[in-house]
This record gives structure tokens, sequence and C-alpha cells, in this order.
């Protein structure tokens, strides 16, 4: 478990999959989460938890097959703890991140990007959603993309949509 400012506890888990050492995981999480929280304005008394589960392709696939109805790998889901609102503050528990090795690492590779910065895009991207962001249509996605250029470039990580 590692904390972000006083009181955002994340937890994380290597459940399977090849993935980097859990401290440069850790890390990257931490990053993410700080970047996001800087972007979005949330100060010192934002207080919640979050967890993100490193799997694989086979744990995600049974995942988005049983909620989102889609029977096939993908490379991060979010499953929120609370139903949020973009505009709201944070939830005392954010909810859980879910991403997969093998999906992961393969777009990195087609992308041309580091896969570090790859996971860190993923973990900014899982949780906004759980902050109650998304991309169902082209202004909701301009929106959400918009905070995790700008999340990125905090981290000095390339824009990922260039």
């Amino acid at each position: 478990m590692s904390q972000i400012g006083p009181n955002i506890e994340i937890d994380v888990l290597v459940e399977a999959g090849a993935w980097p050492e859990e401290h440069e995981l850790r890390e990257a999480v931490s990053d993410a989460v700080g970047a996001v929280l800087a972007e979005l304005g949330h100060g010192a008394d934002a207080a919640s938890e979050l967890s993100v589960v490193f799997s694989d392709d086979v744990h995600i696939t049974e995942l988005n097959s049983q909620w989102r109805g889609k029977d096939k790998p993908t490379n991060v889901l979010s499953f929120p703890a609370f139903p949020a609102r973009a505009s709201e503050t944070m939830p005392p528990m954010l909810g859980d991140i879910v991403l997969a090795s093998e999906t992961v690492e393969r777009e990195a590779q087609l992308e041309g990007k580091l896969l570090r910065h790859h996971i860190t895009h993923l973990v900014i991207h899982g949780l906004l959603h759980l902050l109650g962001h998304d991309h169902e249509n082209d202004e909701e996605a301009e929106a959400m993309e918009a905070i995790e250029r700008s999340a990125l470039a905090r981290l000095a990580i390339p824009d990922p949509y260039a």
C-alpha cells in the first residue's frame, strides 16, 4: 500500500502477467494519480482509496465479458466503488483499475511508446473513469483526452493521441 499526499491510499496488486518490477509499477501509479489530482484541482483535502490490479489478458477477458458483454481482452477496465460525476468531490473509495499485460505491452510496441508511459497513461485514463469522466460521445472524449494530455504533460510524457 502506498499513499499520495496525506489522504490517498493506493493498493497495487500484481496478479498475473509479465509486468515491470512492482516498485516501478507503484511509482507509475503514484505519478499518474498525483498528476490527475493536480490537474483536476483536488488538493490535500482529497481523501480516498484506490486499487490497481496488474493482471493478464485471460483475466481481463473474463471481466470484460462479465461486466461489458465483450468477450475479448482490453487494455484497462475501471470499476467505480461509487457512482461519480466529473464535477463532484472525490468519493471516499474510488474503486479498482485493472490492466492486462499482453494487451498493454502489445499496444506500447505497436505505437512506439515506452511501456512505463503507456501504463501511466492507462492508469490516468482508468482513474478519470472512476472520477466520473467518460468518452461516450465526441464532446466527452475531447474533454477526457484533454485532461489526460495535461496530466501526462505534467509528467513529461508525450501526447499519446498525437
